[in-house]
């Protein structure tokens, strides 16, 4: 879509999984046997908004869309944004929830998202991805019961699967969220040691002492003599 000299404002999408979510807690009539929806949005004035949305609707139905709907009343249209903005606190209503950040290639994110229903099969667990469609930033995110403790090793596990198969796609295990601690022991393997070290070296430089979040992302290598 992009290639194509077409850049929606705005690009967004949600899997199957999503869309059943939000539909239970909307009862926005979407259309639940759907593998994803995709929302787009022109910010372009009169008839140049027309035509994007016309270029829009063309390229969609071209790539295999069942159905393309497009609206310029803008009720309608924030009934649409409103449904993808729901995503997260519909599956909230569904237990606990382990949101991640994963970027992958935008030519990969239907193929991240298949991988995502995979993994959520093999841990028995519910996984819905939403995510912004027009840089491949993506928002898988595992309900599962805080209170299980088998559950939680599972969650932890999918979240494992689920970088995993970002990486496998040419992505990174982070798209805007940063790395935080779940994702301190991915870091060098997306980035690999020489990097690493290079990041540890420039840290080591400017805080000598190690006071700056001791221990987090950028753990210390232990000493050759210790």
């Amino acid at each position: 879509m992009v290639t194509s000299g077409v850049v929606p404002s705005m690009l967004e999408v949600m899997d199957r999984t999503c869309i059943r979510a939000v539909d239970d807690m909307l009862r926005a009539d979407l259309d639940r046997n759907a593998q994803a929806l995709l929302v787009a949005r022109s910010d372009a004035g009169g008839a140049a908004a027309l035509d994007e949305i016309a270029e829009l609707t063309r390229l969609c139905e071209a790539a295999g869309a069942d159905l393309v709907h497009s609206t310029a009343d803008p009720a309608e249209g924030d009934l649409l944004l409103a449904a993808r903005r729901a995503a997260l606190p519909a599956l909230e209503r569904l237990g606990d929830v382990l949101l991640d950040d994963v970027a992958v290639p935008r030519s990969r994110v239907a193929t991240f998202i298949d991988g995502c229903d995979a993994i959520s099969a093999q841990y028995d667990l519910v996984i819905g991805v939403m995510g912004h469609a027009g840089d491949g930033n993506m928002h898988p995110t595992i309900v599962f019961d805080g209170a299980d403790q088998e559950q939680r090793a599972r969650a932890v596990a999918a979240f494992d699967a689920i970088l995993e198969l970002g990486l496998s796609l040419g992505g990174t295990i982070t798209g805007e969220h940063g790395v935080g601690t779940l994702k301190a022991d991915w870091l060098e393997r997306e980035i690999g040691p020489v990097s690493a070290d290079v990041h540890r070296s420039i840290k080591d430089a400017l805080d000598p002492s190690g006071l700056l979040n001791p221990g987090k992302v950028l753990r210390r290598r232990p000493s050759a003599t210790a």
